[in-house]
């Protein structure tokens, strides 16, 4: 009940270019209880949107034309008018090469989803986004949401990366 509280009164912006997958996506989030979902058909459209009505979350799709979800999350996290640097995007996508991951990554995307997926998978992400709120990191190379996953409060630096290899920068 919390959450359905809390869900009402979000703005959602969801970019995507197919109809039938804007369709659903709206369908999911009106279910949801988003109180407002904003939709438009690119990233060029979305980011004209996210700065104009200031979004509490985004779902963008990777391919898209002219401007793909990759720009966008690039103009929203890069620009220095961006109206809300660290806000949450998940970015949906069929592409699941480890390679295109880590670009994903590497850009400031908060959370990936792949296509085709279910409802619960989408509800799981935008819960944790919520619940479990990630830190951001800003050097001159990156600004975006931390990348490690797991925290290890009792091994700092390179130690750590030394001792367990799964943890990344």
């Amino acid at each position: 009940m919390y959450h359905d509280i809390r869900m009402k009164e979000l703005t959602i912006l969801v970019v995507e270019d197919s109809d039938a997958m804007m369709e659903i996506m709206v369908t999911i989030l009106t279910r949801f209880g988003f109180g407002r979902i904003l939709t438009a058909q690119n990233g060029e459209e979305g980011f004209s949107l996210f700065q104009r009505y200031k979004p509490d979350m985004i779902i963008t799709d990777w391919h898209m034309e002219p401007v793909d979800g990759i720009e966008l999350i690039k103009w929203i996290r890069r620009n220095k008018y961006s109206v809300r640097r660290m806000v949450p995007i998940i970015l949906m996508t069929g592409f699941t090469e480890h390679t295109r991951i880590e670009s994903a990554r590497d850009i400031g995307t908060t959370e990936i989803l792949v296509k085709p997926f279910k409802a619960e998978d989408l509800a799981k992400r935008i819960m944790h986004m919520i619940d479990v709120p990630r830190d951001f990191i800003e050097t001159q190379q990156f600004f975006g949401p931390d990348r490690r996953r797991r925290k290890m409060d009792d091994i700092d630096g390179e130690d750590r990366r030394k001792l367990n290899p799964e943890v990344t920068s």
